[in-house]
């Protein structure tokens, strides 16, 4: 099979091996050829493999890997109930600001790690109750879940196993300017969680931080 055969899928976030079937129309060509040749594009770097029967073509990615929401919809597309939160949305919006951080996102599905040639992409669970406060939103026909600030900034802090007593200092937070609806929807949030330990934290950040 020849690589121009890729062509139509240069548009496409992502395509499948079913979708290579369908297009090619031909069962006994499909049963060991298309497997062979997908292979065989990867090996030569014509198309990257995001997860077992999923591709994304090399000229799609690099026209669109720098896009602000390209990333997020790869990891909508590696697990489609998940939304992007924690360290990646913290720096987006420039409350951490000193590193780069890997794609993060909370599920219900079990905490892992997926790594690809898009980056690594990292996956935190947490209960039913708490998987909320996202929003929906599209990227090239791709829907992905997205945390607000006030929730991303809820999930970092709530699955952190300890917390010290200048939290704000010792993650080097930048919480002076968030807007009094940011602080409102966070402390709505530590509400309905009924966690002791979120309690203490809003406390703190309006004692540090949040002060009126």
């Amino acid at each position: 099979m020849n690589t121009e055969f890729l062509n139509v899928f240069d548009t496409l976030p992502y395509f499948t091996i079913e979708a290579v079937k369908q297009l090619i129309g031909d069962e006994n060509m499909a049963a060991g050829t298309i497997p062979t040749a997908l292979y065989r594009w990867m090996k030569e770097g014509h198309i990257y493999q995001l997860k077992r029967g999923v591709y994304m073509t090399h000229r799609f990615y690099e026209l669109h890997r720098s896009d602000a929401d390209f990333a997020p919809a790869v990891s909508a597309i590696l697990i489609p109930q998940s939304y992007v939160s924690l360290d990646y949305i913290l720096q987006r919006y420039g409350i951490l600001t000193e590193i780069t951080y890997p794609v993060t996102a909370i599920t219900l599905k079990h905490t892992r790690v997926i790594e690809n040639k898009m980056g690594t992409f990292t996956y935190r669970n947490i209960k039913q109750a708490l998987y909320s406060g996202f929003i929906i939103m599209q990227y090239m026909g791709i829907p992905f879940s997205q945390a607000t600030v006030a929730k991303a900034l809820f999930d970092y802090l709530y699955l952190r196993p300890s917390l010290s007593y200048d939290l704000v200092e010792d993650l080097r937070l930048n919480l002076d300017d968030r807007s009094q609806d940011e602080q409102e929807e966070f402390a709505e949030i530590v509400a309905a969680s009924k966690s002791r330990k979120m309690d203490r934290v809003l406390n703190h950040l309006r004692k540090t931080v949040w002060q009126h």
